[in-house]
């Protein structure tokens, strides 16, 4: 029996749920699965997975082998990379995760001028508003908007980007210009699931957070709808504030109530941050973190 690829398809049964969804990840036939992992129980003489017809669960062995599996792999995987040469020079696949607006128009352009600088390299560039687990995921670095939880993580700070309220001027024309947070009773607001609450925005009044109820006439599931919507006169809507440079620089879109703006919230390149790192998230991270603040600088608009 290979004992360390037994390890790795255990891992993904118990991540995946399932033996079906772990052969399907590992690209390998489910008997195979079941027949490597059940030999591993046969020679640890203990059963590591309940199974039933709706889902795998651990048992308490199986738990505390789960853990010890990880480290094991880690291991292995340092010592290979150790061994291949991968922290004496940048090569080898990055895994990077970042929001999908702000990965396409800054953290895409970034990648593209590395890999051109480090053909070595090969990088895996996920798009996505969902927050991933790096670990679980397998992944190396991630693009974080956002306050982030307390953790064991390494932050690099790059920048911050604030919240605007905006609207065409053919809208603000017709319905007036709000003053304050409170106007918004009055107006039509266009709102997008993720970016906060459905029912309120938030605002900064006498340096504290405000919570204010807004009408949302129209409910989308992307910034970039918002914006159109907005452009289209439909009402006001409030977004990310590098989301819309282009919009109010083209004067398509006009900002408002910047006086009540809350505080901006940081980006931050995350990793895990433990042991040594690799050359090539080194590099990666020394390339980049320049490069994306000065375009967060610049991703602005003179009012």
């Amino acid at each position: 029996m290979d004992r360390l690829e037994a390890m790795s398809l255990f891992i993904a049964a118990a991540e995946d749920g399932s033996l079906s969804a772990a052969a399907r990840r590992c690209g390998i036939p489910l008997a195979t699965v079941s027949r490597k992992v059940s030999e591993l129980e046969r020679h640890l003489k203990t059963r590591l997975l309940n199974r039933s017809t709706r889902r795998l669960t651990l048992t308490d062995a199986g738990d505390a082998y789960l853990a010890a599996c990880r480290r094991i792999l880690d291991e292995v995987g340092e010592a290979e990379r150790i061994a291949g040469g991968e922290y004496s020079a940048p090569t080898g696949e990055l895994i990077i995760t970042a929001p999908i607006v702000f990965g396409r128009l800054h953290v895409l352009p970034v990648v593209t001028a590395f890999l051109a600088a480090y053909p070595q390299v090969d990088i895996r560039l996920t798009l996505g508003d969902r927050i991933a687990q790096l670990a679980e995921d397998h992944i190396d670095l991630a693009v974080r908007i956002g306050r982030l939880p307390d953790s064991r993580m390494v932050a690099i700070k790059v920048g911050s980007i604030g919240h605007v309220v905006c609207a065409s001027p053919a809208y603000l024309a017709d319905r007036g210009t709000p003053k304050s947070p409170g106007d918004l009773a009055t107006h039509s607001c266009i709102t997008f699931e993720g970016l906060s609450s459905l029912a309120t925005w938030t605002f900064a009044v006498d340096k504290a957070d405000f919570a204010v109820p807004v009408r949302s006439r129209l409910r989308v599931n992307t910034a970039e709808a918002a914006i159109d919507a907005a452009i289209a006169e439909v009402g006001l809507t409030r977004v990310l504030s590098y989301q819309v440079v282009a919009a109010v620089r083209s004067e398509a879109l006009r900002p408002v109530l910047r006086d009540f703006e809350p505080e901006p919230w940081p980006v931050n390149l995350v990793h895990a941050g433990q042991g040594r790192l690799p050359v090539k998230l080194r590099a990666f991270l020394d390339f980049a973190a320049p490069r994306l603040r000065e375009r967060l600088a610049q991703a602005t608009w003179q009012e």
